[in-house]
């Protein structure tokens, strides 16, 4: 048999399959939806994600006010103790009755001073590290669950 001769649906002993449209319509109908399926699966990650991010971003910005009315709070308390430290320290300056006591009154003052000044930045440090974590957390577990949510993908 030449190949001329062959039919088409046979060439070298190797069936070529046919064109069916119906199948391909079908097929390519099933493949459109499934594509529109996956996009509004997407699409559903998204809106779940966004409001996730809404949500931490509100969250940081609730938390970072409360910590700046803290933070406020202490800042006054700090200029407050300060301000009377000073007072009273002049107070007794006003009763001093030697170039001596003067001095030693002084550096006694000076001393407590910077030691007071020493704790008071401890604490301000303290209450600004633990509002940045409270800050940052709502937007880093929102973050982290969207790589997560990500890597499933």
């Amino acid at each position: 048999m030449s190949t001329a001769e062959k039919t088409p649906d046979i060439i070298e002993g190797t069936a070529l399959p046919t064109f069916d449209p119906s199948k391909a319509a079908a097929e390519f109908r099933a493949a459109a939806e499934k594509g529109v399926e996956q996009s509004k699966e997407v699409l559903a990650k998204f809106n779940a994600g966004s409001d996730d991010a809404q949500k931490a971003l509100e969250s940081s910005f609730e938390t970072a006010k409360a910590f700046g009315s803290d933070l406020s709070l202490k800042t006054i308390a700090v200029l407050r103790a300060n301000t009377e430290a000073a007072f009273s320290h002049f107070e007794v300056l006003v009763a001093v009755k030697s170039p001596s006591e003067f001095v030693e009154l002084q550096t006694a003052f000076v001393r407590k001073q910077v030691e007071t000044a020493v704790e008071q930045a401890k604490e301000l440090q303290a209450v600004t590290t633990k509002a940045v974590e409270d800050v940052s957390r709502p937007i880093k577990s929102a973050f982290d669950k969207a790589l997560k949510e990500l890597k499933a993908v």
